[in-house]
């Protein structure tokens, strides 16, 4: 069986550092992102954030399985 905890571990340092960059890289309010602001309720939909991140991450793992 895999070793869990260590990839439990990695996962949640990948997580952190995510994280931790995306203080410093606004990727957030795109155009296309669903932004509605009306009195005292703040409704907000990053789907073209989502749709990027989505690619992004789908080209990333397609290349790890390519080569693994």
């Amino acid at each position: 069986m895999m070793n869990i905890p260590k990839m439990v571990m990695i996962l949640g340092v990948i997580i952190f550092v995510m994280g931790f960059a995306m203080k410093y890289i606004h990727l957030g309010r795109l155009p296309g992102d669903i932004f509605l602001k009306k009195g005292n309720t703040t409704f907000y939909f990053p789907i073209v954030t989502s749709i990027i991140v989505s690619v992004v991450l789908s080209a990333i793992f397609y290349l790890i399985g390519r080569f693994k």
